[in-house]
């Protein structure tokens, strides 16, 4: 087959047809993401060579904030606040670290105080470098959203998850107006962009963690009652712009994937394998052709906990499953984490690009 840029793959493989070979992407911790641009002998700032290196497909185009600060960081705790007032502190571990959430500072709000919470409008962004961005990185697949929805996480973040989930159980009016003002600033954030982008952009990118490893985290009364008319209207935003979507859902997920093709939806990403009914086999079964897929490679399986030998035969096993048709773009199920070996991480976008030719 005759080779295609990354944009015409990713198209070609949205569109659950077979291109010449499967899309790659790529997300990693930054412990991984060092390692690998050491190995390679690439800048620790370059990541853009690290990507051509794994022969990443996708690129992302966006608005970044240039409004007043909101909120301020707490140092004498070593807290850092972000403009929508999400708390994180630094927590080590024996291979890196993340920034974990903590204080929640809306758990107890109210709708009045929600309703008063400083967070940043639309306004407050600058979408000037999108329509250059998008000719810099034109040979890529380019994805344009200005926010990542995410009621449950991102409420969580805020109000903690175990008042999110009763807030999505009794429709607290505080919980339900704190996931309309975020939903509502990032919609329109995701608006601009592809408004100014005049047609350059390929796919919009959001999310909703639906499952733990064994079941889904909300009854389908909650997701059709509280999650899928907010998220019905970024669909709505990109059949209007003529883009496709792709939405994240870590976990036990597609028990919700019927209704992901009714809203619109052409794209699930994660896929965690080990999750209950998220097996490659399963999903090319029940949705091979309806969806395409992205993700399926596990960050908690051979790749982090392996040998080489082991990481290849998984990777080539669920291009196996996933790739005849086309529809697969393979990708982690999530970040790449700091205890991957780098040889494992190498060896795995190697099975990719000789191992997924069509």
């Amino acid at each position: 087959m005759e080779k295609m840029t990354s944009k015409e793959r990713v198209l070609t493989t949205f569109a659950n047809q077979e291109p010449d070979r499967v899309p790659i992407n790529y997300s990693a911790n930054p412990g991984i993401d060092r390692r690998l641009k050491d190995h390679f002998g690439l800048a620790a700032n370059d990541g853009d060579g690290l990507m051509q290196t794994l022969g990443v497909d996708f690129r992302s185009v966006g608005a970044p904030y240039s409004g007043p600060q909101l909120h301020e960081d707490i140092p004498e705790r070593g807290v850092t606040v972000d403009n929508m007032g999400i708390h994180r502190r630094r927590v080590e571990h024996e291979t890196g670290g993340y920034w974990d959430y903590c204080d929640f500072p809306l758990r107890e709000a109210d709708e009045e105080t929600v309703a008063n919470w400083p967070m940043p409008s639309p306004d407050n962004f600058d979408y000037s470098d999108v329509p250059g961005e998008c000719d810099r990185l034109k040979q890529y697949a380019i994805n344009g959203s200005g926010g990542y929805g995410d009621i449950i996480n991102g409420n969580g973040m805020l109000r903690g998850m175990e008042q999110t989930l009763v807030d999505l159980i009794t429709e607290d009016p505080a919980g339900m107006l704190l996931a309309d003002r975020r939903m509502e600033l990032q919609i329109e954030k995701t608006r601009r962009i592809l408004e100014v982008a005049k047609g350059k952009i390929d796919s919009i990118w959001f999310g909703e963690d639906l499952g733990t490893q064994i079941a889904p985290i909300i009854s389908m009364d909650i997701l059709k009652k509280q999650i899928r008319p907010r998220y019905q209207k970024y669909c709505d935003l990109a059949k209007a712009y003529d883009v496709y979507v792709m939405i994240h859902t870590c976990g036990s997920s597609s028990w919700a994937y019927e209704d992901f093709i009714e809203m619109g939806i052409h794209v699930v990403d994660t896929l965690q394998p080990e999750a209950a009914n998220m097996s490659p086999e399963y999903l090319k079964k029940q949705f091979g052709g309806r969806l395409a897929f992205h993700g399926c490679i596990s960050t908690a399986g051979p790749v982090a906990t392996g040998s080489v030998e082991e990481t290849i035969n998984y990777c080539r096993h669920t291009l196996d499953v996933m790739k005849p048709g086309g529809g697969y773009c393979f990708s982690p199920t999530h970040a790449l984490q700091d205890n991957s070996p780098t040889e494992n991480v190498v060896a795995m976008y190697q099975v990719a690009a000789e191992y997924g030719r069509y």
